[in-house]
């Protein structure tokens, strides 16, 4: 039984959801090998061969592969399929745009998002914005899984030493090209990696409050920022700091939530995080049912006077 994990990289370094699916991967029993499918991706492949744990690397190196297309992704992950019991993805923006595809062309159902490994073939997920967990088992030959990376702990990124194998890149089947991409610079932690959140909601009142109020804390903390649905719906904050079931799925050391009603949605993307801290004026703010300490009171007031003693 061995365990295939789809590495996300940059072409040049290995990213940090990938380390919380090996852990995933090895829960499942037997050897662990990571595929690195890119373009010029040598270093990507040497840095996850050090990933503790690991027992393989293959690496597959096309131009066609340079930018993650799920259409050249899914038909290297499907030239090697065969090998292995279970494959995994870790359940961001990528790997669910592949695993989907993966599982079609296996005939297999997808398990998606699960948060512990029972055993080889049986696995838990939340459901009902994480109001349930479901146990799911499945009977495939192949396995097909997304991984929250927020349940399971980040592997070691040094110590182990695979043996890099490069194999065949699959041909670009040419469905889909690559044409640019916008991407946002910032000099704050990455929201999902990050270890301090700072999230404002709708009771900012505006793009400009939301900054004038939640940026300093953040400084303070050297944090990421995160919003609402209902803030970023009302264009007080970019979409890809939306925290919540349709936006990122975070648990950071420490998460503060100011003006944030907490809204299922909401709190199915943040409540596994290790200290809550809400900050609300409404005292049956449902946000106040998961967080570890809770400040009635206007966030006006209180934010700034919390930066002050910070």
């Amino acid at each position: 039984m061995t365990s295939l994990v789809i590495a996300e990289h940059d072409n040049a370094s290995i990213k940090g959801a990938t380390l919380n699916t090996v852990t995933a991967a090895l829960a499942c029993g037997g050897d662990v090998h990571i595929l690195v499918a890119g373009h010029n991706a040598g270093a990507a492949a040497q840095a996850a061969a050090q990933i503790a744990g690991v027992a393989k690397v293959i690496h597959a190196d096309a131009a066609g592969l340079a930018n993650g297309l799920a259409e050249n992704v899914a038909a290297q992950v499907l030239a090697i399929a065969s090998n292995y019991s279970h494959i995994l993805f870790p359940a961001t923006a990528g790997g669910k745009n592949v695993a989907p595809r993966v599982a079609a062309k296996l005939d297999v159902a997808q398990i998606s998002d699960i948060t512990k490994v029972v055993s080889a073939d049986t696995f838990e997920r939340p459901i009902y914005a994480g109001n349930a967990i479901a146990t799911v088992q499945s009977a495939d030959s192949v396995k097909v899984i997304t991984v929250r990376t927020t349940g399971f702990d980040a592997a070691a990124a040094t110590g182990g030493s695979a043996t890099v194998e490069t194999a065949a890149a699959a041909a670009d089947n040419g469905k889909s090209s690559f044409v640019g991409s916008e991407i946002a610079k910032s000099d704050r932690p990455e929201l999902t990696a990050a270890k301090i959140i700072v999230s404002g909601g709708r009771a900012l009142g505006s793009s400009e409050k939301f900054n004038e109020v939640i940026t300093p804390l953040a400084d303070k903390l050297g944090a990421a920022i995160g919003a609402s649905r209902a803030a970023v719906d009302a264009g007080y904050a970019p979409n890809d700091l939306q925290v919540g079931q349709t936006g990122k799925i975070v648990a950071p050391q420490l998460y503060i939530a100011a003006g944030i009603s907490g809204a299922i949605q909401h709190l199915a993307g943040m409540k596994d995080s290790k200290v809550i801290v809400a900050i609300n004026k409404d005292p049956e703010a449902p946000i106040f049912s998961v967080a570890d300490y809770g400040l009635e009171a206007d966030l006006f007031t209180a934010v700034p006077e919390l930066v002050k003693a910070l």
